[in-house]
């Protein structure tokens, strides 16, 4: 069994393509059954964001889980393998225990350092849980990524710049209408992404009116931070005297239509408005762009940004230091490989335990045979030739089994525990998990897996 990780992130993929993987909590729900009910895929968790849509998977076969978790994301999609390929990634085995480490702590994600995407792991691992898609592979490979995130947070600088998504959007909005201090901001939303976005306008002095479909949320959030709540239905009428709106629910339509932004613009002529859209699928009609004195802040303005500035040679890290991304870097790499030689000690622990029991048959058998043989053999000294023969059994498996658990946690690929039984006839494959080497597995079809990163 080994560790698949299968997705299209903002790396990989434009804002319209993540669009068509948004997920409600049914969806999550349902895509999580159907991928452990496949051929291939023991374990599952999907981790659904703004930003990506990726399955960690513990599965049987390289090619099988593959095939299962990209059939499973193209449904997802309403697209076919074939024309999802160009924009999957696909990380194995170490490769994938790395990759996950390197997503929570926020090192993968469009803003360097964000904290948001931890939770949202967490979150996902919590449903997998309640819906039983994680046992004992993915257990411990989760819970030692939530806490590789906290750790690179706690102790690196890697978010000492404050960065987030929504920081990030809101100084692209003050850069087209100047500073926020005292200006009015709608906030269509009052989930987590809604509440971030509304506590970084209260900090930098925005006079805040929070909306959603849920009013009780809205009055929660809005009195926590000295704002006010509307219902849903006056946001058109509230948008008027809006200097900013931000909007992140959870739809799957549009929630801000052109037509309702190019009404309140004419009742405020000449006022400039920053429309902020964090939604995925997007909230905002992308024609308020079109509409004067309106700037549309969206994902597929910051990722451009983040392209651009890539092809550029500018370091995707923003704010954060150089020396903090080296930190969380080697963090993840020491825990991933603590990770490995614990997963290595585990697996080789049956084959140790099978050896010393063969042993210990053996002697027994031998004991037994020396009592027939010799059945006049007084008490005492047939304990004393048991408890030789049993010392000298001892030291020579000592150094065997020792060696083959510093041996099992070298990388390198090899079986050394599956010599052992090789050797012994110990005949105990079934239940060890199998190993099998990055190297044998990874033939995939670039075609079909948009290649191994």
């Amino acid at each position: 069994m080994s560790l698949l990780a299968v997705g299209i992130s903002h790396r990989t993929a434009p804002v319209a393509l993540l669009e068509q993987f948004a997920m409600t909590h049914d969806d999550r729900v349902k895509a999580l059954h159907e991928l452990v009910d496949g051929d291939h895929v023991a374990e599952a968790l999907v981790l659904a964001t703004c930003n990506r849509i990726e399955v960690f998977a513990e599965v049987e076969r390289f090619h099988g889980g593959v095939t299962d978790v990209s059939r499973v994301l193209a449904r997802q999609a309403g697209a076919s393998v074939e024309e999802l390929s160009p924009y999957v990634t696909v990380h194995y085995e170490d490769q994938a225990v790395t990759h996950l480490f390197t997503v929570a702590a926020g090192l993968d994600s469009m803003v360097v350092g964000e904290t948001q995407v931890l939770g949202q792991l967490r979150a996902a691992y919590a449903l997998a849980r309640e819906e039983g898609t994680v046992g004992r592979a993915l257990h411990p490979i989760a819970q030692r990524a939530l806490r590789v995130g906290k750790r690179v947070h706690s102790e690196t600088g890697i978010d000492r710049a404050g960065a987030s998504l929504v920081s990030v959007a809101l100084d692209r909005a003050e850069a087209r209408i100047g500073d926020l201090a005292g200006r009015r901001a709608l906030v269509v939303g009052a989930g987590s992404m809604g509440a971030l976005a509304a506590t970084t306008l209260a900090r930098r002095g925005a006079d805040v009116v929070i909306g959603s479909r849920t009013h009780a949320s809205a009055q929660r959030l809005a009195t926590t931070l000295g704002g006010r709540a509307i219902e849903l239905a006056d946001a058109p009428e509230e948008l008027v005297d809006a200097d900013v709106l931000v909007s992140c629910t959870g739809a799957t339509g549009v929630v801000v239509s052109t037509e309702s932004v190019a009404t309140a613009m004419r009742r405020r002529p000449g006022q400039p408005m920053a429309v902020v859209d964090l939604a995925l699928p997007r909230d905002v009609d992308p024609g308020v762009a079109a509409l004067p004195d309106v700037h549309l802040v969206d994902l597929a303005l910051l990722q451009g940004e983040r392209v651009a500035a890539r092809d550029a040679g500018a370091s995707p890290a923003g704010g954060v230091a150089a020396d903090d991304i080296a930190a969380a870097h080697a963090m993840i790499e020491a825990e991933a490989a603590l990770l490995r030689a614990e997963q290595q000690a585990a697996a080789v622990a049956p084959t140790v335990s099978a050896l010393r029991s063969q042993a210990a048959d053996v002697v027994d058998a031998e004991l037994l045979r020396l009592s027939t043989r010799l059945p006049d053999l007084d008490p005492r000294s047939r304990a004393e030739i048991a408890r030789t023969v049993r010392r000298v059994v001892d030291k020579l498996l000592h150094e065997p089994t020792v060696r083959v658990k510093e041996l099992s946690a070298v990388p390198g690929g090899t079986d050394y525990a599956g010599a052992l039984r090789a050797l012994f006839g110990l005949g105990i494959d079934a239940d060890v998990p199998e190993t099998t080497s990055l190297a044998d597995a990874v033939t995939a079809d670039p075609e079909r897996t948009g290649g191994v990163a």
